[in-house]
């Protein structure tokens, strides 16, 4: 069975009490390393400066001993102090656009400008606020059930878990390269040269800039293999439209492979692109779903209509797509 946080009190000052069962998986582990898995949206350090400051019991008595052996079936509390991390798994009711739901998965049609997971400067608003305000029992799941992500400025379909049978499956499946996922994206410059194009070409952090990603030689930078299949919807004088079928699901692929075709989306600052058309924000739009769902073994398959600022743009730009 899994550990989980069987209850949560919120404290007089603002503190939430989060009682705690250990599994016979925990047997034997520290209980710094145990907290990550019983509380994953706060960090070992963290949590370990918790234990340290008396704010830990175990069996009802307080500990200070990060390093202190867990047994099969302890149980405890951990008063989580007030931070801004401590936002991050706050239920927040907002307005999902569910394309599908069945009592182990769902599939969202996610909005450019909503951030996926919590992190600095955006300790909730978050689609996992959201999911935790969907269901209660997405506190339950690690990261509410989330097993892919988009850019906060990319909109389109995710797929999200409602179980952790079906949250596994779906990791597997993304690992092993069965679920299809594919992009329409407005670029800058006009196409050239065959209309279908492979880029293999792996990518890691950028060693000149850390806060981008950047296609490496992985003899010498860190780095994962990384491979999209772009296909030319329509070309213009001065831009393109393509469709990008994901292989691997490295960290800002589409965008670094296109900047590295020379042609950077429109609107991506951060990798050459420039606003034009009236696109304020990363032209690019996560449109085709598929995948096998793990509990039916049935085939989904999913379409996301591009929104109002894409459609915009391609008319204003006079290139034709046909959805």
């Amino acid at each position: 069975m899994d550990a989980l946080t069987d209850s949560v009190v919120e404290v007089d000052d603002g503190a939430e009490l989060r009682a705690l069962s250990f599994s016979i998986a925990h047997h034997g582990m520290r209980l710094d390393r145990a907290l990550v898995e019983l509380v994953p949206e706060f960090s070992r350090s963290y949590l370990q400066q918790l234990i340290e400051l008396g704010f830990v019991k175990l069996n009802a008595v307080q500990t200070h001993k990060p390093a202190q052996k867990i047994k099969a079936f302890d149980t405890g509390s951990i008063e989580l102090r007030p931070t801004p991390q401590s936002q991050a798994f706050k239920a927040e009711h907002m307005a999902l656009e569910v394309v599908y739901v069945d009592e182990h998965l769902m599939v969202i049609n996610k909005p450019a400008g909503l951030v996926v997971h919590p992190a600095p400067g955006n300790w909730s608003g978050t689609l996992m606020n959201g999911l935790l305000g969907f269901d209660a029992n997405a506190f339950h799941l690690p990261r509410a059930g989330i097993v892919h992500r988009l850019d906060k400025d990319t909109s389109g379909l995710m797929v999200v878990a409602r179980n952790r049978s079906t949250m596994d499956a779906l990791v597997k499946a993304i690992a092993a390269r069965t679920v299809k996922r594919q992009y329409v994206a407005l670029a800058h410059g006009a196409w050239q040269g065959a209309s279908r194009r492979e880029v293999n070409a792996p990518i890691g952090r950028d060693p000149s800039n850390r806060l981008r990603m950047a296609a490496v030689d992985l003899a010498v930078h860190a780095g994962k293999t990384a491979l999209t299949e772009i296909d030319l919807i329509a070309s213009g004088a001065t831009t393109c439209l393509v469709r990008c079928t994901l292989h691997t699901g490295r960290t800002h692929q589409i965008r670094v492979h296109m900047a590295l075709l020379k042609h950077p989306l429109i609107a991506d600052a951060v990798y050459g692109g420039a606003i034009a058309a009236g696109m304020q924000r990363q032209a690019l739009h996560a449109f085709h779903l598929r995948f096998e769902h793990p509990q039916t073994q049935q085939w989904l398959s999913f379409e996301s209509p591009l929104p109002v600022d894409m459609r915009a743009a391609i008319e204003n730009l006079g290139l034709q797509y046909n959805s």
